[in-house]
């Protein structure tokens, strides 16, 4: 472990034990879904996905979020099921994707997911004629790391592309903590998922590195579906607009890879490709040069993300930019063993 490992190994370990000193609990059952990476897991299409089976299930779900890099304070509502409330630089761009997609699941912004939590339960409870805590369901959105707020169950993911990076704690490597804690996850999913040439094997391989260190968990497979693109005017587009279309892509996130590796997927052709740092606060310069690079290169259509379209929603840009849609799917049994342990 080198020096900047062991300082933030230190910071960490003394954060870690501060807040489960401190821990509280909600009076409903609470599911976190996290990692152990920066970046890259496919956190939010997971999360929705949960809380949209969770609805279905007849619970009434609510996700708690920190919304991060949003701007405004919480605990508020990013929104109450209808829609945002907040523009994504207030909520956050993760956030503010959520409550599009979102219906009929309120999202609660804090960075205190306790005091999120409660602030959520005043408000809804206040429009019931009756509180049945066995109804409420909490989804922690980003939460593995959050030890101050007790939680029922840990839904842990992994990407199977990149599981560790180097095996090293921040600043050196992606971990945010060390591979033992992996022992806290009540299911585990590897996401990002192919069933191509040496993924069995690979599988494999993986799932006897977490076996080190968790022996219990079920493991499960999740990916990432592509279902189609919208256009800035909210139209949305079958999959098929793209096929064999010449296109330049961007993004903002975690695994700028696997955006084009999706693309291709799709049988899209692209032609150029901009990757920018995770959360990438764009300016209208780079707009500029992004619909440049496209001409340059004749492709028909600019695509990027649902989440950094979030973020372009204030710019007066090219009508041809579409943003791929995705919905997180997973393997059979996850849903009933995830509420069957909540």
């Amino acid at each position: 472990m080198g020096p900047l490992e062991f300082i933030y190994y230190l910071g960490y370990s003394f954060q870690k034990s501060r807040s489960l000193k401190n821990r509280k609990r909600l009076p409903c059952r609470v599911i976190s879904v996290g990692n152990l990476t920066v970046g890259g897991t496919g956190k939010t299409p997971a999360v929705m996905a949960v809380a949209k089976e969770a609805k279905r299930r007849g619970f009434l779900p609510c996700v708690l979020t920190r919304g991060y890099k949003g701007k405004a304070k919480g605990p508020l509502f990013i929104s109450k099921g209808e829609g945002a409330l907040l523009s994504a630089a207030e909520a956050g761009d993760e956030a503010s994707l959520m409550a599009e997609r979102l219906k009929g699941v309120p999202i609660v912004k804090g960075a205190d997911r306790h005091e999120a939590g409660m602030f959520a339960l005043r408000e809804m409870t206040s429009q019931l004629s009756a509180f049945n805590p066995q109804t409420f369901l909490f989804i922690l959105d980003d939460g593995f790391q959050h030890w101050k707020l007790h939680r029922d169950l840990d839904i842990l993911l992994i990407d199977s592309s990149d599981p560790f990076g180097n095996g090293r704690l921040l600043p050196s490597g992606i971990l945010r903590e060390p591979l033992r804690e992996m022992r806290r996850a009540d299911i585990i999913v590897l996401t990002r998922t192919r069933k191509e040439a040496g993924f069995d094997l690979a599988r494999k391989d993986l799932e006897s590195e977490i076996r080190r260190y968790n022996p219990d968990a079920p493991i499960f497979c999740g990916w990432h579906e592509p279902v189609g693109f919208r256009t800035l005017s909210g139209r949305d587009l079958p999959l098929d607009i793209l096929d064999g279309k010449p296109v330049f892509a961007f993004c903002g996130i975690g695994n700028p890879a696997s955006f084009r590796s999706t693309l291709a997927g799709i049988n899209a052709e692209v032609r150029g490709f901009r990757a920018f740092r995770d959360h990438h606060a764009y300016r209208r310069p780079e707009i500029g040069r992004i619909i440049e690079g496209a001409g340059k290169c004749g492709a028909d259509w600019i695509v990027t993300t649902e989440k950094d379209i979030m973020r372009l929603r204030d710019f007066d840009i090219a009508q041809n930019i579409l943003s791929l849609r995705i919905e997180f799917a997973v393997e059979k049994g996850f849903y009933d063993r995830l509420f069957m342990e909540a």
